[in-house]
């Protein structure tokens, strides 16, 4: 039989110091605090039958994705697929100035796709596809797979039947939540959301990429 259960992740706190979207720019990593939220959603499962665990390429992923190796044991394998998407305002301050800039006026022409980076539709399939080769990768147990909150959002509501384009201030994806899908009739179900750094996010002074 494969996994029982995959859990999707989402990464600790990221040092940002000058606040900027990041994306997929490099040498974003974990700050302090970010490492002691990825330790804290390891705690949730601990006693838990993990036997895979992915990550997205991305070093703060992979850093989130440390304490998970050395709880349960297991080697971290690189997913490219559970990768933040691409966006056009990487490297920006997503403040009223950027937003009003005529020159990225093109960017946000049609939010519901959105027109500043990867379809929604685009992210849903990869996710969809990456959780169900995970799950058939082990004859047992449970799966952790280690990603962003976009991705993640995406995943949610596309097996929930809701419309991809959304709010994104309205995400239910805090740093370090572990959102939960079980296999039942041919399809993922949700099973389960729980942030285990709840107590931690309020001294987080970066949300993460939009």
């Amino acid at each position: 039989m494969p996994a029982d259960l995959v859990h999707l992740v989402r990464h600790g706190e990221v040092h940002n110091p000058d606040r900027v979207l990041y994306g997929r720019l490099p040498h974003f990593g974990l700050s302090d605090l970010g490492h002691r939220m990825a330790a804290a959603s390891v705690s949730l499962l601990a006693g838990h039958p993990v036997t895979a665990l992915y990550a997205s390429p991305l070093q703060r992923a992979q850093e989130s994705a440390a304490p998970w190796a050395e709880g349960f044991g297991l080697d971290v394998r690189t997913e490219p697929r559970i990768i933040e998407p691409t966006n056009r305002f990487e490297g920006k301050r997503m403040n009223g100035r950027t937003l009003s800039d005529p020159r990225n006026w093109h960017l946000l022409r049609n939010p519901r796709l959105p027109s500043w980076g990867e379809p929604f539709a685009d992210i849903a399939a990869r996710m969809l596809s990456a959780m169900t080769d995970a799950r058939a990768s082990v004859d047992s147990g449970e799966v952790v797979m280690v990603s962003h909150q976009l991705p993640i959002w995406m995943a949610h509501r596309a097996l929930a039947g809701e419309p991809l384009h959304h709010d994104p201030r309205k995400r239910r994806c805090s740093l370090s939540s572990v959102t939960s899908f079980t296999w039942a009739d041919g399809r993922f179900t949700e099973t389960d959301y729980q942030q285990p750094s709840a107590d931690l996010i309020a001294e987080s002074t970066d949300l993460g990429a939009v």
